[in-house]
């Protein structure tokens, strides 16, 4: 039970206790060229195995989505004028006669209120003194539980070992001093990382920028503030169109924000259970 009850202002801090900035991320999708270079530097330097190797039909998109075993994905959106899609907004930014190219850097988003770290039964999940959210993958039973409860489809299972598995921040550099693989190995500092105070004081001014140019002026911060259905989040995006457009939900939700509720419904429907068995048991033997 202990394991739903936190209230808003526990699971806001969890294990992190402010001793030192939060760190996390700012995408700029604006500055993405899709090199991919994230997606290799992650799989390099937390070894994980290759994989996105199959045609999926999907533009050059070949990871496809993030996974247990792909921490980085780089969308990309191909949007095409005329035939059979979608009308553009008049923001929107043509390359060519064609359309435009939208990329973006998928990431775990070391939510402030991490539905995962909720739901997980053996403490697998906890979060860092950086404020980030991490798989402790030899506590991991293979569960599940925090694969639905994940609002972003960010967190997976391994087909491998079943283990959960998902970005950790490179939780094993930052304790070192150094940066994100991802963020190390961008060419174009699309993935910048640092406190996230100063990272959101930088993407306000960097919207502002973008925004100055008529053609951007449909661009927004999205999760950029705590009022972003999960409290805050760890990683956040400067995009050009809307979230959907990049396979992200418009208006995530946390999904474990009812549950004490709930807890406290079900514990009344138990009690009143308990005592209608009992009045029929004491009616039987009259």
């Amino acid at each position: 039970m202990e394991l739903f009850e936190a209230t808003n202002a526990e699971r806001e801090t969890a294990t992190y206790d402010g001793a030192q900035p939060r760190k996390g991320f700012f995408t700029d999708t604006t500055l993405c060229i899709g090199c991919k270079a994230c997606e290799v530097a992650c799989k390099e330097w937390n070894q994980l195995p290759d994989d996105g190797m199959e045609f999926t039909a999907q533009s050059y998109d070949n990871t496809g989505a993030l996974s247990g075993t792909t921490w980085r994905h780089v969308a990309f959106v191909e949007q095409i004028r005329g035939g059979n899609a979608a009308p553009r907004s008049s923001g929107d930014v043509v390359h060519d006669q064609a359309g435009r190219w939208l990329m973006e850097s998928d990431v775990c988003k070391h939510c402030t209120h991490a539905a995962c770290l909720d739901v997980c039964p053996t403490g697998s999940l906890i979060r860092t003194e950086f404020g980030t959210v991490i798989v402790q993958e030899d506590i991991c039973n293979g569960c599940g539980y925090c694969v639905p409860a994940c609002p972003f489809g960010v967190i997976d299972k391994r087909e491998t070992d079943g283990h959960a598995g998902k970005c950790t921040l490179c939780y094993d550099r930052l304790t070192d001093g150094e940066k994100p693989a991802c963020a190390k190995a961008c060419p174009t500092e699309s993935i910048q990382y640092g406190d996230l105070d100063e990272l959101r004081t930088r993407a306000d001014a960097r919207l502002e920028q973008v925004r100055a140019n008529a053609q951007f002026r449909d661009a927004s911060l999205y999760l950029h503030d705590a009022n972003d259905g999960i409290g805050g989040a760890g990683a956040f995006f400067l995009l050009l169109d809307k979230p959907e457009v990049y396979g992200l939900p418009p208006d995530p939700v946390d999904t474990t924000r009812d549950l004490r509720a709930m807890w406290r419904v079900a514990g009344a429907a138990a009690l009143s259970l308990v005592g209608v068995t009992a009045l029929a048991a004491l009616g039987a033997r009259r």
